[in-house]
């Protein structure tokens, strides 16, 4: 490790985590340079839904690569994307019976964020957008600007405008309803609150905690926006592509909204890759009033096309539900058998976690513990109180049981130690 803290920025983050140097992947395992085999229960952060190195995918690309297929493009025409394009529309959207178009915002999730925060502007005619606590949507200075953690904002070193804060759902408790808060101060003249452009948000906040919208709520927000003109903006960044379970985040609330956020495992092997969906009406941009130089990764639209053909039947959805309650059942299980520590569950599908709610350190702990035991995790949340497992989602069953059994044995040595720990205080006091 000695080569990278010597010469990457301190900026850096995972690797001070995962201290071993990887050299090869195949679906949901990794293995380092002196053989150690890991099992990914991180998937790029949400970016690998398809696994590393998914073989229909990588001989996909290597056929596209040795034809001397087109690679970079700009916004260009190429085969390459009416073929993705194509395949989109009759895979994804035609069978959910949704009309976006679609637009190549540039290679990463703040890029789609940056661009549909700004097309909500240009529509509307309106500047500030409504945002929720605990929310992420990058680290450029739009999407920074809507996102709540203190301390990635305060990297930013400037004043970060035109966003309003609102409580996301539950943050009181399930006993207040935050959107109807929502809706008093947009129609109070006296809140001081102004009708935004847009409403943006994340049905399941990933870096936020694990928080997960009720689909009550969802309805209820999209209402709303529909009755004060205000466009909808979905971020499934994160959560598209299959994470909780259904190929958009938003499918199971029947809510439509405006505007799409897609990134992180649209690209299918991990590629740079977003799309923004827009609903035709607002599809106003004038050509090159948002562009940038890798929007044409024709690599990503051969492996996302490919990656589409997951979506061609159930199989992939139902296998996402069977092992979905795979986790759930061994996270009940840890929590259920600790009750001498304030944690609960959190989360939906393939992205699940227990929350450390009396002591978060605990959550950097089992994912440290789980690390020696060959499991990659990580954590989230607020004061990274949340532990988190995120496979991809096409992690054999077996695998995935293995997985589970050795986070359940870290669990268990962690709150081992925690418990003489307390044991030990109480001998002291």
């Amino acid at each position: 490790m000695k080569v990278f803290e010597q010469l990457e920025s301190e900026v850096r983050s995972y690797c001070r985590n995962f201290t071993t140097v990887f050299q090869k992947a195949r679906n949901a395992k990794l293995w380092d340079a002196s053989g150690k085999e890991y099992t990914d229960f991180f998937a790029g952060a949400g970016a690998l839904n398809y696994g590393h190195n998914n073989p229909r995918i990588k001989q996909k690309l290597i056929d596209y690569l040795l034809d001397d297929g087109v690679t970079h493009s700009l916004d260009m025409a190429t085969m390459a994307k009416e073929n993705f394009l194509t395949r989109f529309q009759e895979l994804i959207l035609k069978p959910r019976n949704l009309n976006y178009k679609t637009m190549f915002p540039g290679p990463t999730g703040t890029n789609t964020v940056e661009s549909a925060m700004k097309l909500a502007r240009k529509v509307t005619g309106r500047t500030e957008i409504v945002c929720f606590t605990n929310a992420f949507h990058g680290m450029s200075m739009g999407a920074l600007s809507a996102t709540g953690n203190g301390f990635k904002r305060g990297g930013a070193g400037v004043y970060l405008p035109y966003t309003t804060f609102m409580p996301y759902d539950g943050y009181f408790g399930r006993l207040v309803n935050t959107a109807a808060y929502l809706e008093k101060l947009l129609d109070d003249p006296g809140s001081g609150v102004d009708t935004p452009a847009a409403v943006i948000l994340e049905t399941v906040q990933g870096e936020g905690g694990l928080n997960v919208a009720s689909d009550a709520w969802l309805r209820q927000i999209e209402e709303i926006c529909r009755a004060r003109d205000i466009l909808l903006i979905v971020d499934d960044v994160q959560m598209g592509c299959g994470r909780t379970g259904t190929f958009f985040s938003f499918e199971e609330a029947g809510i439509e909204p405006d505007i799409v956020c897609l990134s992180k495992s649209i690209g299918g092997y991990g590629l740079p890759m977003a799309l923004t969906l827009i609903k035709p009406e607002y599809d106003v941009f004038n050509p090159g009033e948002h562009n940038g130089t890798f929007r044409g990764n024709n690599l990503g639209f051969i492996a996302a096309a490919e990656a589409l053909e997951y979506w061609a039947d159930a199989k992939l959805e139902k296998e996402i539900a069977e092992k979905a309650d795979m986790i759930n059942g061994a996270l009940s299980k840890m929590v259920n058998e600790h009750r001498e520590i304030e944690a609960e569950l959190r989360g939906k599908g393939f992205i699940q976690g227990i929350a450390f709610t009396g002591e978060p350190e605990l959550a950097s702990k089992l994912c440290a513990a789980a690390f020696e035991r060959g499991i990659i995790m990580e954590t989230s949340g607020p004061r990274d109180e949340v532990a988190k497992l995120m496979p991809p989602l096409t992690i054999e069953k077996e695998l995935l049981e293995r997985g589970l059994a050795e986070v359940v044995e870290a669990m268990n040595s962690i709150m081992s130690a925690f418990k003489q720990e307390e044991k030990e205080l109480q001998l002291q006091s």
